[in-house]
Protein backbone atom coordinates (compact mmCIF):
# COMPACT_ATOMS: atom_id res chain seq x y z
CA UNK A 1 0.00 0.00 0.00
CA UNK A 2 1.07 3.23 -1.13
CA UNK A 3 2.40 6.07 1.89
CA UNK A 4 0.25 8.91 2.05
CA UNK A 5 1.99 12.02 2.77
CA UNK A 6 0.55 14.91 4.33
CA UNK A 7 0.92 18.59 2.60
CA UNK A 8 -0.72 21.88 3.92
CA UNK A 9 0.73 25.88 3.55
CA UNK A 10 2.42 28.24 5.29
CA UNK A 11 -0.01 29.83 7.27
CA UNK A 12 -0.98 27.39 9.65
CA UNK A 13 2.76 28.02 11.45
CA UNK A 14 2.47 24.54 12.54
CA UNK A 15 5.41 23.75 15.30
CA UNK A 16 8.47 22.54 13.82
CA UNK A 17 8.38 19.23 16.36
CA UNK A 18 5.27 17.92 14.98
CA UNK A 19 6.09 18.99 11.05
CA UNK A 20 9.19 16.56 11.86
CA UNK A 21 7.53 13.64 13.57
CA UNK A 22 4.93 13.55 10.90
CA UNK A 23 6.76 14.39 7.65
CA UNK A 24 4.33 16.99 6.92
CA UNK A 25 5.35 19.06 4.17
CA UNK A 26 4.65 23.02 3.65
CA UNK A 27 3.56 25.04 0.62
CA UNK A 28 4.51 28.68 1.17
CA UNK A 29 2.43 31.12 0.33
CA UNK A 30 4.07 34.30 -0.73
CA UNK A 31 5.12 38.04 0.56
CA UNK A 32 5.08 41.02 -1.45
CA UNK A 33 7.12 44.00 0.18
CA UNK A 34 7.97 46.36 -2.53
CA UNK A 35 10.35 45.40 -5.18
CA UNK A 36 11.02 41.71 -3.24
CA UNK A 37 9.28 39.11 -3.00
CA UNK A 38 9.80 36.13 -0.05
CA UNK A 39 8.31 32.89 0.30
CA UNK A 40 6.48 32.84 4.13
CA UNK A 41 8.68 30.97 6.71
CA UNK A 42 11.16 30.21 4.40
CA UNK A 43 12.78 33.13 3.10
CA UNK A 44 11.31 35.56 6.00
CA UNK A 45 10.59 34.49 9.65
CA UNK A 46 8.10 36.17 12.12
CA UNK A 47 11.04 37.87 14.08
CA UNK A 48 12.26 39.39 10.62
CA UNK A 49 9.35 40.42 9.32
CA UNK A 50 7.55 42.30 12.37
CA UNK A 51 10.80 44.14 12.67
CA UNK A 52 10.71 45.69 9.32
CA UNK A 53 7.21 46.18 9.95
CA UNK A 54 7.74 48.66 12.32
CA UNK A 55 9.95 51.18 10.35
CA UNK A 56 8.63 50.58 6.80
CA UNK A 57 7.20 53.25 4.73
CA UNK A 58 5.82 50.65 2.02
CA UNK A 59 3.21 47.99 3.48
CA UNK A 60 3.89 44.00 2.23
CA UNK A 61 0.87 42.25 0.36
CA UNK A 62 0.63 38.75 0.02
CA UNK A 63 -0.18 36.15 -2.61
CA UNK A 64 -1.42 32.64 -2.41
CA UNK A 65 1.21 29.39 -2.59
CA UNK A 66 1.03 29.29 -6.97
CA UNK A 67 0.19 26.48 -8.97
CA UNK A 68 3.42 25.78 -9.98
CA UNK A 69 4.52 25.16 -5.92
CA UNK A 70 2.39 23.04 -5.64
CA UNK A 71 2.80 20.97 -8.92
CA UNK A 72 6.74 20.76 -7.33
CA UNK A 73 5.60 19.56 -3.99
CA UNK A 74 2.76 17.28 -5.43
CA UNK A 75 4.98 15.98 -8.28
CA UNK A 76 7.82 15.19 -5.92
CA UNK A 77 5.34 12.94 -3.33
CA UNK A 78 4.12 11.27 -6.52
CA UNK A 79 7.36 9.92 -8.17
CA UNK A 80 8.00 8.42 -5.41
CA UNK A 81 4.85 6.30 -5.33
CA UNK A 82 3.05 7.51 -2.51
CA UNK A 83 -0.33 9.56 -1.97
CA UNK A 84 -0.85 13.16 -1.22
CA UNK A 85 -3.85 14.58 1.50
CA UNK A 86 -3.63 18.26 1.23
CA UNK A 87 -5.69 20.31 3.99
CA UNK A 88 -5.29 23.86 3.32
CA UNK A 89 -6.28 27.43 4.34
CA UNK A 90 -10.24 28.17 3.92
CA UNK A 91 -10.84 29.19 0.13
CA UNK A 92 -12.58 32.10 1.48
CA UNK A 93 -9.21 33.35 2.98
CA UNK A 94 -7.25 32.15 0.46
CA UNK A 95 -6.92 30.70 -3.32
CA UNK A 96 -4.14 28.52 -2.00
CA UNK A 97 -6.36 25.70 -2.56
CA UNK A 98 -7.44 26.94 -5.63
CA UNK A 99 -3.79 26.74 -6.90
CA UNK A 100 -3.83 22.71 -5.37
CA UNK A 101 -6.38 21.68 -7.34
CA UNK A 102 -5.27 22.86 -10.26
CA UNK A 103 -2.30 20.92 -9.71
CA UNK A 104 -4.38 17.93 -9.05
CA UNK A 105 -6.27 18.18 -12.18
CA UNK A 106 -2.57 18.14 -14.36
CA UNK A 107 -0.97 15.51 -12.10
CA UNK A 108 -3.18 12.00 -10.82
CA UNK A 109 -6.57 13.00 -9.73
CA UNK A 110 -7.15 9.17 -7.88
CA UNK A 111 -3.77 9.92 -6.04
CA UNK A 112 -4.30 13.09 -4.24
CA UNK A 113 -7.12 14.07 -2.10
CA UNK A 114 -7.70 17.72 -0.98
CA UNK A 115 -9.66 19.47 1.82
CA UNK A 116 -11.01 22.62 2.27
CA UNK A 117 -10.39 23.41 5.97
CA UNK A 118 -12.57 26.59 6.04
CA UNK A 119 -10.18 28.20 8.53
CA UNK A 120 -6.67 29.09 9.43
CA UNK A 121 -3.59 28.73 11.71
CA UNK A 122 -4.04 26.09 14.27
CA UNK A 123 -7.53 25.77 13.96
CA UNK A 124 -6.16 24.01 10.52
CA UNK A 125 -3.34 22.71 12.44
CA UNK A 126 -5.42 20.49 14.55
CA UNK A 127 -6.86 18.96 11.21
CA UNK A 128 -3.78 18.41 9.98
CA UNK A 129 -2.87 16.64 13.32
CA UNK A 130 -5.79 14.63 13.10
CA UNK A 131 -4.98 13.18 9.60
CA UNK A 132 -1.70 12.88 10.69
CA UNK A 133 -2.76 10.63 13.62
CA UNK A 134 -4.79 8.34 11.75
CA UNK A 135 -2.27 7.74 9.16
CA UNK A 136 0.27 6.35 12.21
CA UNK A 137 -2.68 4.08 13.33
CA UNK A 138 -2.65 2.77 9.80
CA UNK A 139 -5.38 4.51 7.89
CA UNK A 140 -5.75 4.69 3.80
CA UNK A 141 -5.66 8.16 1.90
CA UNK A 142 -9.44 8.13 2.06
CA UNK A 143 -9.36 7.18 5.81
CA UNK A 144 -7.05 10.03 6.98
CA UNK A 145 -8.84 12.61 4.91
CA UNK A 146 -12.28 11.85 6.41
CA UNK A 147 -10.93 12.10 9.83
CA UNK A 148 -9.53 15.61 8.70
CA UNK A 149 -13.21 16.20 7.80
CA UNK A 150 -14.44 14.83 10.91
CA UNK A 151 -13.11 18.02 12.89
CA UNK A 152 -13.45 20.97 11.22
CA UNK A 153 -16.59 21.81 13.00
CA UNK A 154 -15.03 21.29 16.21
CA UNK A 155 -12.56 23.63 15.38
CA UNK A 156 -12.45 27.42 15.85
CA UNK A 157 -10.10 30.71 16.02
CA UNK A 158 -11.21 33.27 18.49
CA UNK A 159 -8.97 36.77 17.85
CA UNK A 160 -8.45 40.05 19.53
CA UNK A 161 -6.79 43.16 17.18
CA UNK A 162 -5.20 46.10 18.33
CA UNK A 163 -6.36 47.45 14.70
CA UNK A 164 -8.61 47.04 11.83
CA UNK A 165 -6.58 48.52 9.46
CA UNK A 166 -4.11 46.17 8.07
CA UNK A 167 -7.13 43.54 7.76
CA UNK A 168 -8.91 46.60 6.06
CA UNK A 169 -5.90 47.33 4.09
CA UNK A 170 -5.60 43.47 2.52
CA UNK A 171 -9.42 43.28 1.78
CA UNK A 172 -10.38 40.17 4.60
CA UNK A 173 -11.95 42.32 6.76
CA UNK A 174 -15.76 41.12 5.78
CA UNK A 175 -18.31 41.70 8.00
CA UNK A 176 -16.09 43.20 10.69
CA UNK A 177 -16.08 46.50 8.39
CA UNK A 178 -18.93 47.64 10.81
CA UNK A 179 -16.57 48.10 13.66
CA UNK A 180 -14.65 50.81 11.30
CA UNK A 181 -14.55 54.15 12.78
CA UNK A 182 -15.46 52.92 16.35
CA UNK A 183 -13.73 54.33 19.25
CA UNK A 184 -9.74 53.34 19.12
CA UNK A 185 -9.60 52.25 22.86
CA UNK A 186 -11.86 49.78 21.62
CA UNK A 187 -10.16 46.34 20.65
CA UNK A 188 -12.17 43.81 18.10
CA UNK A 189 -12.61 40.80 18.81
CA UNK A 190 -13.25 38.41 15.93
CA UNK A 191 -13.36 35.08 14.63
CA UNK A 192 -13.28 32.40 11.71
CA UNK A 193 -16.96 30.82 11.03
CA UNK A 194 -18.11 29.26 8.24
CA UNK A 195 -14.59 30.38 6.60
CA UNK A 196 -15.11 33.79 7.16
CA UNK A 197 -13.91 36.26 9.54
CA UNK A 198 -16.95 37.74 11.46
CA UNK A 199 -17.36 40.24 14.12
CA UNK A 200 -17.70 39.18 18.14
CA UNK A 201 -17.69 41.89 19.54
CA UNK A 202 -16.03 45.32 20.77
CA UNK A 203 -14.28 45.57 24.28
CA UNK A 204 -12.98 48.49 26.39
CA UNK A 205 -9.17 47.54 26.70
CA UNK A 206 -6.97 44.61 25.45
CA UNK A 207 -6.85 42.66 28.89
CA UNK A 208 -10.46 42.49 28.93
CA UNK A 209 -10.69 41.71 25.21
CA UNK A 210 -7.85 38.84 25.95
CA UNK A 211 -10.19 37.29 29.13
CA UNK A 212 -13.37 37.82 26.83
CA UNK A 213 -11.78 35.73 23.88
CA UNK A 214 -11.43 32.84 26.87
CA UNK A 215 -15.17 33.17 27.96
CA UNK A 216 -15.84 32.99 23.77
CA UNK A 217 -13.47 30.13 23.69
CA UNK A 218 -15.67 28.33 26.64
CA UNK A 219 -19.02 29.29 25.03
CA UNK A 220 -17.79 27.69 21.67
CA UNK A 221 -16.70 24.67 23.79
CA UNK A 222 -19.78 24.01 25.46
CA UNK A 223 -17.61 21.54 28.35
CA UNK A 224 -16.71 19.31 25.36
CA UNK A 225 -13.49 17.08 25.83
CA UNK A 226 -11.22 16.39 24.97
CA UNK A 227 -9.84 19.91 24.34
CA UNK A 228 -6.90 20.91 22.34
CA UNK A 229 -5.77 24.83 22.21
CA UNK A 230 -3.17 26.50 20.65
CA UNK A 231 -2.53 30.84 20.80
CA UNK A 232 -1.50 32.54 17.43
CA UNK A 233 0.39 36.04 18.05
CA UNK A 234 1.52 38.71 16.03
CA UNK A 235 4.64 40.36 17.63
CA UNK A 236 2.65 39.83 21.88
CA UNK A 237 4.10 36.91 22.82
CA UNK A 238 4.02 37.64 26.40
CA UNK A 239 -0.04 38.20 26.10
CA UNK A 240 -0.13 35.19 24.19
CA UNK A 241 1.72 33.50 26.81
CA UNK A 242 -0.28 34.66 29.78
CA UNK A 243 -3.27 33.86 27.85
CA UNK A 244 -2.54 30.36 26.97
CA UNK A 245 -1.71 29.50 30.77
CA UNK A 246 -5.18 31.08 31.30
CA UNK A 247 -6.47 28.35 29.30
CA UNK A 248 -4.66 25.39 30.03
CA UNK A 249 -6.00 26.09 33.91
CA UNK A 250 -9.44 26.98 32.65
CA UNK A 251 -10.38 23.92 30.13
CA UNK A 252 -7.21 21.28 30.82
CA UNK A 253 -6.46 20.71 27.15
CA UNK A 254 -4.71 17.21 26.17
CA UNK A 255 -2.18 19.31 24.20
CA UNK A 256 -1.12 22.94 23.70
CA UNK A 257 0.70 25.08 21.60
CA UNK A 258 1.94 28.56 21.30
CA UNK A 259 2.83 29.79 17.75
CA UNK A 260 3.92 32.95 16.00
CA UNK A 261 1.68 34.15 13.27
CA UNK A 262 3.56 33.38 9.92
CA UNK A 263 4.34 36.67 8.13
CA UNK A 264 1.27 36.16 5.33
CA UNK A 265 -0.71 35.93 7.97
CA UNK A 266 0.92 38.76 10.31
CA UNK A 267 0.63 40.95 6.83
CA UNK A 268 -3.43 40.88 7.15
CA UNK A 269 -4.09 40.79 11.08
CA UNK A 270 -1.16 43.35 12.19
CA UNK A 271 1.36 43.48 14.94
CA UNK A 272 -0.58 42.78 18.83
CA UNK A 273 -2.66 40.27 17.25
CA UNK A 274 -3.54 37.48 19.91
CA UNK A 275 -6.01 34.35 19.31
CA UNK A 276 -6.50 31.13 20.76
CA UNK A 277 -7.35 27.92 18.24
CA UNK A 278 -9.67 25.20 19.58
CA UNK A 279 -10.11 21.53 18.68
CA UNK A 280 -13.16 19.90 21.07
CA UNK A 281 -15.10 17.27 21.21
CA UNK A 282 -12.90 14.48 19.02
Amino acid sequence: MANVVLVTDSTGYMPQELIDRYKIRVAPLVLIWGKETFLDGVDIQPDEFYRRLKTAKVMPSTSQATPQTMREIFGSILNTGDEVLGIFVGSELSGTLASAIQARDELAREKIELIDSTTIAMAMGFQVLAAARALEKGANLREAAQAARQIISHTGLVFTLDTLEFLQRGGRIGAASRYLGSALNLKPILEVRGGKVEPVERIRTKRRALDRVLDIIGERIKGQTPVRLSTIHALAEEEAKQLLEKAVNRFHPVEAYMAPASPVVGTHAGPGTVGLAFCAGI
